[in-house]
């Protein structure tokens, strides 16, 4: 997870640097408030992908198999 994040931030560098460099508007809002919306927006994103993927699937009934139809459900 830290090589992860480690890539990240450094990419994030060096695309900022690479824009500011080269005389190109950067790809990230300008504002205080417009990239603080994007951190959470991202943390948020990440919160939710942790906490989805670790509890079991509730509907694995209704999802298609290789042919895209739903397996069949016993009757009650």
């Amino acid at each position: 997870m830290h090589g992860k994040l480690l890539i990240g931030l450094a990419l994030g560098v060096a695309i900022g640097i690479g824009c500011r460099a080269l005389g190109i508007p950067s790809p990230a809002p300008p504002a205080l408030l417009g990239a603080v919306l994007v951190v959470a927006m991202t943390s948020g994103y990440v919160f939710a992908d942790r906490f989805l993927a670790r509890r079991a699937a509730r509907q694995t009934e209704h999802c298609g198999g290789p042919t895209g139809l739903p397996r069949q459900v016993p009757k009650r």
